[in-house]
């Protein structure tokens, strides 16, 4: 999983407010913030707030092109770390969801592993068995 020091949303353990200049700086990155975890959750990057993982990529990609749609219109409007920030944040994002669908595999595989073994746990006689005895030699 990320944390938001892995995507760069706070620094050294400087807040938002530590971070920008002025408040209206401070509530655009929030807003920026906002779309970015929503996108995490939907890549299975981030419980929800039952803790479970969820993926759906159609959420996750709306609000990457959300984050770049602002990206876009704030061109030249932004101080260069402001910029370079969304910037980042963008980049991280996109090569995140590249990777979600083979960690969505991923997950599942291990989630369906998890489950045959809690199966033969709870029902041993109906679970896998493996003969680990060794042949008995006949003597002639």
């Amino acid at each position: 999983m990320l944390s938001d020091e892995d995507i760069g949303i706070h620094r050294l353990g400087m807040t938002m407010a530590d971070t920008f200049k002025d408040e209206e700086t401070e509530q655009f990155f929030q807003l920026i913030h906002m779309f970015q975890r929503s996108s995490l959750l939907h890549m299975g990057l981030l419980p929800d707030q039952e803790g479970n993982m969820m993926f759906n990529l159609g959420e996750a990609k709306a609000g990457i092109d959300l984050l770049r749609m602002l990206q876009s219109k704030t061109k030249g409007n932004l101080a260069d770390q402001e910029e370079r920030m969304l910037k980042g944040i963008v980049s991280e994002l996109q090569l995140q969801f590249l990777k979600a669908p083979t960690r969505r595999r991923q997950m599942e595989s291990d989630a369906a592993q998890s489950e045959t073994i809690r199966e033969a746990f709870a029902n041993p006689q109906s679970g896998p068995v493996e003969d680990l005895s060794s042949p008995v030699d006949s003597e002639e």
